[in-house]
């Protein structure tokens, strides 16, 4: 049986049309007709064997998938986004560039420790392009996984399946609760899990840290889940509640907000560098991480000061 040859230009239009609910609006995009944008659409058609769009009906102008189009949408997207990944690559060789660097980190590496240590980097590599996404664990872990990145920076899950994944431990910090400065846990210098099982907790991304220990009755306690890290340090500030964060999850230098380490249980996260196994990194993959290494003071919590 002989496979369809897909042309980029002809998926840009099925997914603009899909998108834009429209073969005008879909022309508009791509500064084509609108008669051109429908003849790509037929001929992607052909190749497919099938409809991707239902017939138009008079009483709606939107332009609806048909079943096999809803399932071949994210297709598209996927050899889109990875003929561009190539060509952007290739882009860059061609004009004499030393590559495209693709990194993922949890946000608190990103915030505390990757501007100053990309800033030093960068400095010997100077016409590096580096593409970065900062996020939780689960989703940086995913990018490695899927290469969507060469390397990534998070800490494994506790009884993780991620087989394909290499780590390479850098930091470790420990789990403490997070409240507000008038809070009566504010003057504290340690905490049991069991003290905060009276309080408004919020639930946050780092919180699957108290799975499988003592504490996890906490999870289900919870009364808020927040997982962006700006709107949880707001709701805290306005004394909503609440909540567990690591150590370098922490903000420097918020006067509003206090961290009491968690010591029942003590609850150590650990940090590195998350690679596929088995697969070579690009040079500028491999350099970034031997200089990670390098440079890194490997901090722990207890040798930091949390006020």
């Amino acid at each position: 049986m002989a496979l369809p040859e897909f042309k980029i230009a002809q998926l840009r239009h099925f997914v603009w049309v899909a998108e834009l609910k429209g073969f005008h609006t879909a022309a508009e995009k791509a500064c084509r007709t609108q008669p051109a944008i429908s003849l790509s659409i037929r001929d992607l058609e052909n190749k497919l064997s099938t409809i991707l769009f239902e017939k138009r009906n008079a009483k709606t102008s939107n332009t609806e998938l048909t079943p096999f189009g809803q399932y071949f949408l994210p297709k598209a997207k996927e050899l889109i986004a990875h003929h561009d990944n190539v060509a952007q690559d290739m882009a860059l060789m061609s004009e004499h560039k030393t590559g495209h660097l693709r990194l993922a980190s949890v946000p608190s590496i990103a915030c505390r420790m990757l501007p100053e240590l990309l800033s030093k980097f960068i400095a010997d590599v100077p016409e590096l392009h580096i593409s970065f996404y900062d996020d939780n664990s689960e989703a940086v872990l995913r990018k490695v996984e899927k290469q969507q990145v060469d390397i990534g920076i998070a800490s494994l899950p506790h009884g993780h399946e991620h087989a394909d994944i290499t780590f390479t431990p850098i930091w470790e910090d420990q789990l403490g609760v997070v409240c507000r400065e008038d809070h009566p846990f504010a003057e504290m210098t340690e905490l049991h899990w069991k003290e905060l099982r009276k309080q408004r907790l919020i639930r946050n991304g780092t919180s699957r840290l108290l799975e499988d220990t003592e504490a996890e009755p906490l999870l289900s306690d919870s009364q808020f889940l927040i997982s962006n890290m700006l709107s949880l340090i707001a709701m805290l500030e306005e004394g909503l509640g609440i909540t567990t964060l690591p150590w370098f999850a922490f903000p420097k230098n918020n006067s509003k907000l206090r961290f009491i380490p968690l010591t029942t249980p003590k609850i150590v996260r650990h940090i590195g560098i998350v690679q596929l196994k088995n697969k070579s990194l690009s040079p500028a993959a491999e350099a970034l991480a031997n200089f990670i290494l390098k440079n890194t003071n490997q901090k722990k919590t207890s040798d930091l000061n949390p006020e």
